[in-house]
C-alpha cells in the first residue's frame, strides 16, 4: 500500500475558545433524528456535550489537551447523571461515588453507541500519520438504553488522508468513513449523516427535536 509523502495532522479546535464553542451534528442514516454536540476548552482539556434525539440522552465526554478520555457523563431521566464514570488516566475506571468499576481496567477510550462523535478520540490521541497504520484499542462501550459498560476490542486503521476504518473485533464487522479536518466522522454508512451549516440548538418545546438540515 502506498504511502502518504506528507503525513497530515488534524486541525485544532479555534471555536473551542470561544463562548460558542465548536458546534457539529449529525442525522441517523433515515433523516429521522439528530444529534447537536458541541466542544468546548475548560480546564486545561476538552469538554465534548451532546444532545441525541434518537435516545433522549444528553452525554458530557471531559479529556485531557491529548483527547485522553477522563470522564463520561450520560442523562437520561434525571437532572443528575445516570452514569458517571471517571478513570484515573491509567486505564482503570471508578464511578463518581468512588465505586470501582474494575471490569472496566484496561479502557482507555469510550464509546457511546448512539454517537458517532466518540469515533473522534482515538483518531486524535493515536499517532497513525499514514496510510495502512493501525491500532486496536479496548473501548469502554456504553448502551446508552440499558446504560450497560463493558470493554470493547476495536481496530482502527487509516485507509488515506481523511478516509478510516474501523473494525469490531468482537463481532466481525467494519465501516469505512471519512472525517474532516478535525477527525470528526462525516458520513458513516448506514448510521449517521453529517449535517451542515449552522447547526440550530433542539426547540425546547416539548416533543421537537433539532430541525434536519440538507
Amino acid at each position: 500500500m502506498s504511502r502518504m509523502t506528507s503525513p497530515p495532522t488534524f486541525a485544532p479546535f479555534p471555536d473551542a475558545h470561544a463562548p460558542t464553542g465548536h458546534v457539529v451534528g449529525w442525522r441517523t442514516w433515515d433523516d429521522a433524528h439528530a444529534e447537536r454536540t458541541v466542544v468546548r476548552w475548560e480546564n486545561e482539556g476538552f469538554t465534548v456535550q451532546g444532545r441525541v434525539e434518537r435516545e433522549r440522552v444528553e452525554y458530557v465526554v471531559r479529556t485531557s489537551s491529548a483527547w485522553e478520555a477522563r470522564q463520561l457523563l450520560v442523562f437520561r431521566d434525571l437532572d443528575e447523571p445516570d452514569l458517571w464514570l471517571i478513570t484515573d488516566g491509567h486505564g482503570r475506571w471508578a464511578e463518581q461515588s468512588g465505586a470501582r468499576r474494575p471490569e472496566l481496567d484496561g479502557c482507555r477510550d469510550v464509546e457511546l453507541t448512539c454517537t458517532p462523535f466518540t469515533m473522534a478520540l482515538p483518531l486524535r490521541r493515536l499517532p497513525l500519520p499514514q496510510a495502512g497504520d493501525g491500532h486496536v484499542v479496548v473501548t469502554l462501550r456504553v448502551d446508552p438504553d440499558t446504560l450497560e459498560c463493558r470493554r470493547a476490542a476495536r481496530r482502527y486503521t487509516r485507509v488515506g488522508d481523511a478516509r478510516w476504518r474501523l473494525h469490531d473485533i468482537d463481532t466481525g464487522d467494519a465501516v469505512e468513513f471519512d472525517v474532516d479536518a478535525h477527525g470528526l466522522a462525516r458520513d458513516v454508512p448506514g448510521a449517521f449523516r453529517r449535517l451542515h451549516g449552522d447547526i440550530p440548538p433542539f426547540d425546547s418545546t416539548p416533543g421537537a427535536g433539532l430541525p434536519i438540515r440538507p
